[in-house]
C-alpha cells in the first residue's frame, strides 16, 4: 500500500486562456487530496473516494473521474487486470469547480502508483502524468492547475508555441486569502468551445482583451514581487470586470466578490475557469479574512481560508 499527495490551487490571474498563450499566475493552497492505492484479489480497480465536496460535485465529475483514472493506468504502464488494485481518495482539500481538484486527484494517483509500483518517477514525470489525468475533465489542459498541484508555491505559468513553461515568484510573506463556493459545478470541458465561440463572434475584441490581460498578469507580478497587495487586489478586481463581460463569472460569484470588497477585502474575482465555482478574495490581515470567511458561512457558503505563497 502506498500513498501520495497533490495540493489544490487558486488562480489569481489568466485563469481561462492560458491555452490562448496569455499567462497566469497560480498558487498552491495549503490543502491537499491525498491518494492511497493498494493491491487487492479480484479484477481490475475499484474506488472509494471519502473527499469532502461541494454537495452534488463528485456525482457531477464522476464519468470524468473513470476516464481519468482509466488514462493515469494507462499512461504509467499499469495492468489493472494482471494486478487489481483499490483506490481510496481523501484529504483537506475540498472537492469542488475552482480549486484544482481534479489536478489534485491525478496528481496524488499519479504518486500513489508510483510509490505502490516503484517506478522511479520525476518530479517532471509525475507533473506530466497528473496533465494526462486532466484530459477528461478539462478538454485539452493547460498544465497550470496540474503544475501547481504538483510543484506547490507560487508560480508564473505560460504556454509558448505549445511549450509550457513556469517559474516561481518569491514574495516577501504569504497572501491571506477567502476563497468562497457559488455552489454552482462548472463543467471545465466545456470552457474551450466557449472561448472558441468568444473569438469567433468579435476576433477583435478578443484579442484586445487577451493583450489587456497579459497586461494585468505582468503587472500583477511585479506588484507581487514588490509586496504592493494593495496593487494586486486592484488588480484582481478590474480582472474580474473583464471576465463578467466575457460571460465568464456568474451571478452568485459577482455577489461574493462586491461582497468582500464592501467589507474591506483589497480585490476579489472569480477563480478558475469560471461561470459556476470559486471566487478568492485577498485580505489584507488574518481579522478581516476571519470576518468575511464568517459571513460567507453565515449565507450558507463553503468556505476555505488560506495563506498562499509561502514556502
Amino acid at each position: 500500500m502506498a500513498t501520495g499527495t497533490g495540493f489544490g490551487k487558486t488562480i489569481l490571474i489568466g485563469d481561462q486562456f492560458v491555452l490562448e498563450e496569455v499567462p497566469a499566475i497560480v498558487a498552491a493552497l495549503p490543502y491537499e487530496t491525498e491518494a492511497t492505492v493498494e493491491r487487492i484479489d479480484g479484477k481490475g480497480w475499484v474506488l472509494e473516494d471519502n473527499r469532502m465536496e461541494v454537495p452534488g460535485y463528485k456525482e457531477k465529475k464522476k464519468h470524468q473521474q473513470v476516464g481519468s483514472i482509466n488514462r493515469i493506468l494507462e499512461v504509467m504502464g499499469i495492468d489493472v487486470g494482471k494486478t487489481p488494485i483499490k483506490i481510496t481518495y481523501g484529504g483537506s482539500l475540498l472537492a469542488g469547480s475552482g480549486v484544482g481538484a481534479s489536478a489534485a486527484s491525478c496528481v496524488s494517483l499519479a504518486r500513489a502508483l508510483d510509490a505502490e509500483f516503484n517506478l522511479g518517477y520525476s518530479i517532471e514525470e509525475i507533473n506530466n502524468v497528473g496533465r494526462e489525468g486532466e484530459f477528461p475533465y478539462h478538454g485539452i489542459p493547460s498544465g497550470v492547475d496540474n503544475t501547481a498541484s504538483t510543484y506547490g508555491g507560487m508560480l508564473h505559468y505560460w504556454v509558448k508555441n505549445d511549450q509550457k513553461h513556469f517559474e516561481k515568484i518569491k514574495i516577501k510573506k504569504p497572501l491571506r486569502i477567502v476563497l468562497a463556493n457559488s455552489g454552482v459545478t462548472a463543467d471545465t470541458a466545456k470552457l474551450d468551445d466557449y472561448i472558441d465561440l468568444l473569438k469567433e463572434r468579435d476576433p477583435e475584441k478578443f484579442t484586445s482583451s487577451m493583450a489587456a490581460i497579459t497586461s494585468q498578469v505582468m503587472d500583477m507580478k511585479k506588484a507581487l514581487e514588490a509586496y504592493d497587495i494593495e496593487k494586486v487586489g486592484e488588480i484582481m478586481t478590474a480582472n474580474h470586470q473583464i471576465l463578467i463581460g466575457m460571460d465568464l463569472s456568474h451571478e452568485i460569484l459577482v455577489y461574493l466578490c462586491e461582497k468582500a470588497i464592501k467589507m474591506g477585502a483589497l480585490g476579489a474575482k472569480v477563480t478558475g475557469g469560471g461561470r459556476g465555482g470559486y471566487m478568492a478574495a485577498l485580505t489584507p490581515d488574518k481579522d478581516l479574512q476571519e470576518t468575511l470567511a464568517s459571513a460567507y458561512q453565515e449565507e450558507g457558503y463553503h468556505v476555505i481560508q488560506a495563506q498562499i505563497g509561502g514556502r
